[in-house]
């Protein structure tokens, strides 16, 4: 009987914790942002974000999905640095450094594929993977 009691309570017990982590709003990160809430955490502005919400809003290129993804690009202060969500990377966002006195923003050796932020047309920018246009 103890054991039928106890196996109950642990039963009941699961049941609750579950459905406490499955709240919205309640998905908080280390950093906590609310992904739930569309938020996700900046390293240059050092806060939560809304990617969909910023100034600069690139679109895919040439997807071979059935949809198409977008991301947003926050530049630093004085322009040195450039940070990139890109949403299939293992990390939330990518953090490019200015080269020189140019306009390009390049990823460091310490991340597996090559990542470009380079001016296109007058106003806008392009994201290069490995020398492939994926974000203009």
């Amino acid at each position: 009987m103890k054991k039928t009691i106890l196996f109950g309570m642990m039963f009941l017990g699961s049941l609750v914790f579950s459905q406490q982590t499955h709240v919205v709003g309640g998905d908080k990160d280390v950093h906590g942002c609310k992904a739930s809430a569309g938020y996700t955490y900046s390293q240059l502005r050092n806060d939560c974000v809304r990617v969909f919400e910023q100034k600069i809003k690139l679109n895919e290129v040439n997807s071979d999905k059935n949809y198409s993804t977008s991301t947003a690009v926050i530049f630093s202060k004085n322009m040195k640095k450039a940070e990139i969500f890109i949403p299939d990377g293992s990390a939330n966002s990518i953090i490019l450094d200015r080269q020189g006195k140019s306009k390009v923003w390049k990823s460091g050796k310490h991340i597996k594929d090559s990542y470009v932020l380079v001016p296109y047309k007058k106003t806008g920018y392009q994201i290069k993977k490995n020398d492939a246009v994926i974000y203009q």
